[in-house]
């Protein structure tokens, strides 16, 4: 065999295209071995009680295996060929074997609470000290201290979860994959937008087949539900999407006993640290202080979303019986008559403001937004990549300083799994030999660029795009040194969404607008009539989905707040109790969420759903420092684009990574505690309903 790309140092770039699955077998074996004898000279106790003697070898070793197991992650994920899988498959036991050995290992943790004695906790940095700390509150919760059966049943529990979660992620993808509607009558293709239908007819001939196939892949089946005409078409996609890995869907690929499984082992890992539950365990490492907090704050937000939900959907029968001849509105027909209800209210439909989100002018756009806030550019560098879709950029500041490598991969392919994230594949460390600046991925989920035509995004998509450049600004922007402290390394899961979150909120003012709309076919930007129409809608049934995501975070902590795994009819049994409880929506009996919720099951959300609407409130409650810091554009907007205030985020938010709590963070950037006033503004929630 070749060298090893995945074997370089980890101050070089990957040549992505030259890895093979292969190099993935052989490498991450011969680097756990390296990682494990590290580990054993680092935990001898002859050593010095320093920094450099213990840990700084250590993280050399450490970080070389983490790397490498970051891009055989990041390859399973978005090129998932069988020989990847397979390959990633046949290494994650030895992973997750070091890990646990890892954690367990009291030879090292010894050498931490060494450096947590007075003299040599003192020479240490402040993000060195929050290292120790935060490396010995995790050696608790990784088992260390336990004895005998017990240490051992928790070795073969966590083997047992990430087989677990592994194999929860692969049926969803291949549910996904295989699921297919082939459609031979054109006149059940009506209202469908006419690049999704192109790409059906596409899809289609590449199985083979005369007419037009249909997949559950976002880029398909979101514009199916909210334009098909043929309520029978939105039925069977809707059917197909709600029983993704289920027992009623294709049984070859059904989550019911991973999931039953994976509560089953969690509840017991906690057991056996001394918590309460899976949930009590989870928190300890959160801004919230226990379920019970969690579940307040969810609640009060349903107490305030409620009545709004119950508005929105009121309306939305009214409408879809009235103007539609839908009586009886069921599940399918809500995106499509919603779509219809927004096109009638405000005057604008999505595809038509599709048409604007060309691809190339929203990442120019996107930058320009960077740029304006932080100083910083992106520039397009040529680099070996895992997919002709695929694209690399040097981030760097004004002084053309580099400060990390951004890789893009922005389109749904087979084998790709869908959904948007952000992660790195290795951190800002500054060594010896220099500084070693983060890269990242950012992956999505939009359609393809067609021909000559680009990818045209919905605002949705826009939204998602900007959500995930928070995160990955987060790491690039980082000006933490050791990797222990980095963002994806130590915020509380719970605060990370913060940035994302932050980063959403532009894509709603008119100043950015501008900078992110061309049209395909003209070269208009957005009329100003039209943003005012989306302006308008902004909150259109933000009740609705307010209420949809407390469904999913009460869901979520109330089966992993028992002190027990449960099986799959009483899982379901809770979610249907959480929706008489909150929801405004009941989807059929057949209907299976949870079989396909991979941030959940697969994802590290976890007894974590509840993040999302967490850190809102704080995304929120930021933003709100730039619309009071905001100035008046010459056609009389205001423009929130404030340097000022985005270096001010910059230096307490951004850059800090997890050197401080992150409630510290917050504090010293709005000066303040947070407060839940600005998300209910933003989502158009007042204490009062106002009429329509």
């Amino acid at each position: 065999m070749s060298q090893n790309p995945l074997l370089v140092p980890v101050s070089s770039l990957l040549d992505y295209a030259s890895i093979r699955p292969e190099h993935i077998e052989s490498a991450i074996p011969a680097l756990i071995d390296a990682a494990r004898a590290a580990v054993e000279r680092a935990a001898d106790p002859g050593l010095p009680a320093t920094w450099e003697a213990i840990i700084e070898p250590l993280e050399d070793a450490s970080e070389r295996l983490w790397r490498a197991w970051s891009v055989a992650g990041h390859l399973n994920g978005v090129v998932n060929t069988p020989e990847i899988r397979n390959a990633y498959n046949a290494c994650l036991p030895a992973i997750t074997a070091y890990s646990t050995w890892v954690g367990l290992h009291r030879g090292l943790y010894a050498q931490y609470k060494r450096l947590r004695e007075p003299a040599p906790y003192a020479a240490l940095t402040p993000a060195r000290q929050r290292i120790v700390d935060l490396a010995l509150r995790d050696f608790r919760l990784s088992g260390v201290e336990l004895e005998g059966e017990a240490r051992e049943r928790y070795t073969v529990i966590s083997d047992a979860l990430a087989q677990a979660s592994q194999k929860f992620s692969e049926n969803a993808l291949d549910a996904v994959d295989t699921w297919a509607l082939h459609i031979t009558d054109p006149t059940q293709l009506e209202g469908i937008p006419a690049d999704v239908v192109d790409t059906a007819r596409t899809t289609a001939q590449a199985a083979g087949k005369e007419g037009w196939t249909l997949t559950l892949k976002m880029p398909c089946y979101l514009p199916v539900m909210q334009h098909a005409r043929d309520r029978r078409v939105r039925e069977q996609l809707y059917r197909g999407y709600g029983t993704i890995a289920s027992d009623q869907g294709d049984t070859r690929y059904d989550n019911s006993q991973l999931i039953e499984q994976l509560l089953t082992l969690r509840a017991e890992e906690a057991g056996l640290l001394g918590f309460d539950s899976f949930a009590d365990m989870r928190l300890e490492t959160r801004m919230a202080d226990s379920p019970a907090q969690v579940l307040e704050f969810l609640r009060e937000l349903a107490a305030r979303a409620r009545p709004y939900g119950e508005r929105d959907l009121a309306e939305l029968r009214e409408f879809a019986a009235r103007e539609l001849g839908i009586d009886t509105l069921e599940p399918w027909d809500i995106p499509f008559a919603s779509e219809r209800l927004r096109e009638a209210r405000y005057a604008y439909s999505e595809e038509e403001v599709r048409q604007y989100f060309t691809e190339p002018r929203v990442l120019e756009g996107l930058f320009d937004v960077v740029g304006r806030l932080f100083d910083v550019r992106l520039r397009p560098v040529d680099v070996p990549v895992w997919h002709e879709d695929a694209r690399a950029y040097d981030v760097h500041d004004a002084s053309g300083e580099s400060l990390g490598t951004l890789y893009l991969d922005l389109y749904a392919r087979q084998g790709k799994q869908s959904g948007a994230w952000v992660d790195s594949e290795r951190s800002r460390r500054r060594t010896p030999a220099g500084l070693q600046t983060p890269v990242v991925y950012l992956t999505c989920n939009f359609s393809r660029p067609s021909g000559e035509r680009p990818s045209l995004l919905t605002h949705d998509d826009v939204i998602t795009l900007f959500h995930e450049s928070g995160h990955a600004l987060h790491a690039l922007l980082s000006r933490v040194d050791d990797p222990g402290v980095s963002p994806f390394a130590s915020v509380e899961w719970d605060a990370i969404e913060l940035p994302s979150q932050f980063m959403e909120n532009f894509c709603w003012e008119w100043s950015v607008i501008q900078s992110l709309t061309r049209h395909v076919d003209t070269g208009e930007p957005l009329p100003r009539s039209l943003y005012d129409k989306m302006l308008a809608a902004r909150n259109f049934q933000s009740g609705m989905q307010m209420l949809r995501q407390i469904e999913f975070g009460l869901f979520d902590m109330l089966i992993h707040r028992r002190n027990a795994g449960q099986p799959i009819s009483e899982v379901l049994a809770t979610l249907d109790e959480v929706r008489r409880e909150v929801a405004v929506i009941f989807p059929p009996s057949w209907h299976r969420f949870p079989h396909n919720f991979s941030h959940l099951f697969a994802g590290g959300y976890g007894a974590g759903y509840y993040s999302y609407k967490w850190a809102e409130v704080l995304s929120a409650d930021a933003y709100a420092a730039f619309e009071e810091a905001a100035t008046q554009a010459p056609d009389g907007t205001r423009d929130t684009l404030d340097p000022a205030t985005g270096r001010r985020f910059l230096d307490e938010i951004l850059a800090v990574g997890g050197i401080r709590p992150a409630a510290e963070s917050f504090r010293a950037f709005r000066g303040r505690e947070p407060s839940l006033e600005a998300l209910l503004r933003h989502s158009g929630m007042q204490d009062t309903i106002p009429a329509h």
